[in-house]
């Protein structure tokens, strides 16, 4: 195997610079480009309703066309890119409709993932939350004063505190979906500018969420949960209408 075939540069937004990918031990080069290009679209550098053209990939990659196809036809499959027999492969659509669908099926799986880790957390579990809580604020903050740097921290910080409150469900396949289906929604909000100006108090939701997970309120916990996702959705969905 070439060195060109080995690694690859990582397609970035307008100003950034690039990140050259490489396939770690044990990973092959097929799951390495799947890594970059789902990076990528989650993003925003592959913007939605990109021509993938594999030419053009391979050489932005420097990555051969046998491992782009499958990495494609991967995210097909998790929903991120779309095939056609006569255009090839593109970026799938920012469609308000299919949000507002993603978000349903994301609410129930974080409730049943948030209810069965309430009942199996520990003491460690607990700590996490409180850990990625105190994170999240410092980035809540952050995130109002706006910037490209912001946003990419804050949803960094925001991935890892719902991902902490639901690492003890004890179900890896349950995990598995919420992640996805995680994926799918941060990409619609990084095609938003409303995060920085909506005038919602993210804070607080987030605050008010933690505390009745560390009080085991399940109740609670999950409408909670609900009523921030519903809002951050409702928000979206009417700026992309």
């Amino acid at each position: 195997m070439s060195q060109g075939e080995e690694t690859g540069r990582r397609g970035s937004a307008p100003g950034a610079d690039p990140t050259l990918v490489q396939a770690r031990d044990g990973e092959t080069l097929a799951e390495a480009a799947y890594q970059a290009l789902r990076t990528d679209i989650i993003s925003g550098a592959r913007p939605a309703t990109e021509r993938l053209r594999i030419e053009h990939l391979s050489k932005l990659y420097n990555v051969g066309p046998t491992p782009l196809r499958e990495a494609l036809q991967r995210l097909c499959a998790d929903g991120l890119v779309l095939a056609s027999g006569n255009r090839g492969f593109s970026v799938a659509p920012l469609d308000p409709d299919e949000f507002i669908d993603l978000n349903i099926a994301r609410i129930a799986v974080e409730k049943e993932a948030l209810r069965l880790s309430i009942v199996n957390g520990d003491n460690e579990w607990e700590a996490g939350v409180v850990a990625a809580g105190w994170r999240l604020g410092k980035e809540d903050q952050a995130l109002v004063q706006g910037g490209t740097d912001s946003l990419d921290n804050w949803e960094k910080a925001n991935d890892a505190f719902h991902g902490a409150m639901v690492a003890a469900c004890g179900s890896n396949w349950l995990l598995r979906v919420r992640k996805n289906l995680h994926d799918q929604c941060e990409r619609y909000r990084r095609a938003s500018v409303v995060l920085r100006d909506d005038g919602r108090d993210l804070n607080s939701e987030h605050n008010a969420i933690m505390n009745a997970v560390l009080a085991r309120d399940t109740v609670a916990a999950c409408q909670l949960t609900e009523a921030h996702f519903v809002l951050t959705a409702r928000v979206l969905s009417d700026e992309l209408t």
